[in-house]
């Protein structure tokens, strides 16, 4: 090597590549070794034949006198200014375009594929980078919930009978939240496992991702499918056949009429005709499982990439169904797809789907989702389970299962999608609770209607978030837009965690108590260690489901009603509320969020978020301290505030009668039915993460859904039912 290529400079030292000195080589990122790359001296196209390792040097013998007659390569470093030149462009675009790389390689005297090698490198370097930190926080997390996990496992075992396994006490019948709070940490710590597995298993054991060009963008689209052979019991091939197939059916679907779909005139539903789609999709059913078919279309106001975006990405899509979702994991990229909608991805996932009571059991699915560009503005996602791949996970997934489901997504310009939604699952028969019975054999509860209503609104929310045509003088009584953003991303934090404490999901384990009105009352506890956005300590959540001879729409009127609240929260001491500022989030007046004050707190308002959708409403409400909400107001970011909301929500019972009269007049047709409500409470019994659930908590709890209950029947006048 000659002298002069030990000049370096420090700005070079962000070219450095784990393919220059191995994984396990412990210089730091200052050093001032630098990538080398192929000199644009020698522009013969056999120079890139072979590797292009940058662990290659110049070679400044020009004297040699070898008599070889093959020609010698030259090659140089790159200099700063390259450097320079290719980190501005990176940050702007990772993936530049040919014509982008022919640009600057002209500008910097350097070969075109010097460029584009230059940049798989640096995306190589970003990603292994990445990968690596994120390995590290997940074995730490996890190493973390094992010593919990130990931790509670000892003091169960000192305080439970070694035989029977239960409390030694009559005492401990109450406060066994130990041992459920331990099946708590076994969750989550199972959860955490399964993150690291899908993080490391992208390499073998023992290997780590290398620096070739050879390899190109190639290695960017391989799975632990690929590179870690027999998980799944499937070849890649195979999966990419089956997702095919899958697409095929959907579309065909989405756009059939009769005979495959009959419209109901009860329901206004569209109902599968499921010997014609047996015809038409043969396969073998078994005689155990039950067969749920649905299909519902809409227009959401959202752009076509970005509704594509959020159902690929596994956090979007549990924030856009987020009290239909009680958790939701991308296990394993199968295919990443091109472009930046990533046409033709592919990737199975898990979700847990749920109803906002822990009266109805969640349904847990693996599926593989696949989008694809069917036309400029046309695109697809299908969701298929695939057998093979559940018997290599967990045998109960043979509960549940998708047939082909997704939607269908069509632009219709400025903004707005149509999306055709197909939801068909089979799974195990079991007995509902009595009260949900009719909701889930209707096929309403995990059906598209539920679905597409909650896209539709999640849309519009968005909309209005992200709003910027609202007067600098609101009427609401915020005077800006900052402000107004940030009221309304507590809001649906408040909804999305209270949606999460309400469900039947294995975050919780539920414990049957007798309410003081008759009915039961259903208690989990939680600790809070480290999120900012609830406080720290103990949680006590109490949920109870109920069943009243009212419509939904008049119980929710009700109860988002700030001129009616004093009737039924018994926190407000038969006081007047009094409203602060009133913001408007959906087209639909139920939808808002509002400020009130009460004269029992004096140093707390209460935040009110109203969200209602043709299948659900729900009035969530969380007290905030004034000089928190203030802030808020004013435009600070909300989310380090913390909150522990309550509520309500609201179904239609499900049960659907004949008219006594048939008419054409809508206004004559009887919309009267009962409505399911379910009431949430969540209280901090302790600031203290270490402390036990006491009996006075649960007593507490008991009273005070029973007595919120009593005062809500009382103002509706429905006492005696």
């Amino acid at each position: 090597m000659s002298s002069s290529n030990d000049n370096t400079h420090p700005s070079t030292s962000l070219a450095l590549t784990l393919g220059l000195f191995g994984e396990g080589d412990d210089r730091k990122e200052t050093t001032t070794t630098v990538v080398t790359e192929i000199s644009s001296e020698n522009s013969g196209d056999e120079m890139f034949d072979g590797d292009h390792h940058p662990d290659v040097v110049d070679d400044g013998d020009n004297n040699n006198t070898n008599t070889s007659n093959k020609k010698r390569k030259k090659y140089h470093r790159h200099t700063a200014e390259q450097i320079r030149e290719m980190e501005a462009l990176f940050k702007e675009s990772p993936h530049p375009d040919e014509k982008q790389r022919q640009q600057l390689s002209k500008r910097l005297g350097l070969h075109p594929r010097q460029v584009k090698f230059w940049f798989q490198n640096r995306r190589t370097q970003i990603k292994a980078i990445q990968e690596r930190h994120e390995n590290s926080l997940l074995k730490s997390e996890m190493d973390k919930l094992r010593d919990e996990n130990k931790l509670l496992r000892e003091t169960i075992k000192k305080g439970t009978c070694p035989n029977c396994g239960f409390g030694s006490s009559s005492k401990d019948a109450v406060t066994l939240t130990d041992e459920q709070q331990l099946r708590v940490e076994n969750a989550k710590l199972k959860a955490e496992i399964e993150k690291l597995r899908t993080s490391v298993g992208k390499y073998p054991q023992g290997s780590s991702p290398t620096n070739s060009s050879s390899a190109g963008n190639d290695h960017e689209n391989k799975s632990s499918l690929d590179l870690c052979s027999g998980i799944f019991g499937l070849e890649k091939s195979r999966i990419m056949e089956i997702v095919n197939i899958a697409m095929e059916e959907l579309v065909k679907m989405a756009s059939a009429r009769e005979p495959l779909w009959i419209r109901s005139f009860e329901t206004d539903r569209d109902i599968l005709n499921y010997d014609e789609y047996l015809k038409e999709f043969p396969f073998e059913t078994r005689s155990s499982r039950c067969v749920e078919a649905s299909r519902d279309s809409g227009v959401v106001f959202l752009d076509l990439s970005l509704l594509v975006q959020t159902f690929m990405d596994v956090k979007q899509y549990e924030e856009m169904f987020p009290c239909m979702i009680a958790k939701a994991a991308t296990l394993d990229v199968i295919c990443n797809g091109e472009g930046a909608n990533r046409n033709g991805a592919v990737q199975l996932m898990f979700a847990e789907l749920q109803m906002l009571t822990p009266l109805v059991a969640t349904r847990e699915v693996y599926f593989v989702r696949y989008s694809k560009q069917l036309n400029p503005d046309k695109w697809a996602i299908v969701d298929v389970s695939i057998d093979n791949v559940e018997k290599n996970i967990d045998a109960s997934l043979a509960r549940c299962r998708k047939r082909p489901s997704g939607c269908i997504i069509e632009d219709k310009s400025n903004g707005h999608c149509k999306v055709t939604w197909i939801e068909h699952f089979e799974y195990e028969k079991n007995v509902a609770h009595s009260m949900y019975r009719a909701l889930i054999n209707s096929g309403l509860a995990f059906g598209a209607r539920h679905w597409m209503a909650t896209l539709q609104q999640q849309c519009e929310r968005l909309v209005f978030v992200l709003a910027t045509n609202v007067p600098t003088k609101d009427p609401s009584g915020i005077a800006t837009l900052a402000g107004r953003k940030s009221i309304l991303k507590l809001a649906q934090r408040m909804t999305w965690s209270f949606g999460r404490a309400l469900g039947a999901s294995s975050y919780h384990t539920w414990r049957k108590i007798p309410s003081k009105t008759g009915g039961d009352i259903r208690v989990a506890s939680r600790k809070n260690l480290n999120d900012p956005g609830e406080p720290l300590g103990v949680i006590l959540c109490a949920v109870s489901s109920v069943w009243l001879p009212i419509s939904h729409t008049l119980l929710f009127d009700f109860l988002r009603d700030e001129t009616r609240r004093n009737e039924w929260d018994i926190m407000s001491n038969g006081g007047p509320v009094q409203s602060i500022a009133t913001l408007t989030k959906g087209q639909d007046q139920g939808n808002t969020v509002s400020i009130h004050t009460m004269k029992s707190k004096e140093n707390m308002w209460m935040v009110q978020d109203s969200c209602t959708n043709t299948y659900e409403s729900m009035v969530v409400c969380a007290p905030v301290s004034v000089t928190n909400m203030q802030s808020v107001m004013a435009g600070c970011d909300s989310s380090t505030i913390a909150v522990l909301p309550s509520g309500f929500s609201i179904l239609p019972d499900g049960v659907e009668t004949r008219p006594l009269v048939i008419t054409s007049k809508a206004q004559n047709q009887s919309q009267d039915g009962g409505s399911l409500l379910t009431v949430g409470f969540q209280i901090l019994t302790s600031d203290s993460p270490t402390s036990k659930l006491s009996v006075e908590s649960v007593e507490s709890v008991n009273a005070l859904i029973s007595s919120t209950l009593r005062n809500i029947k009382a103002g509706l006048q429905c006492e005696d039912q």
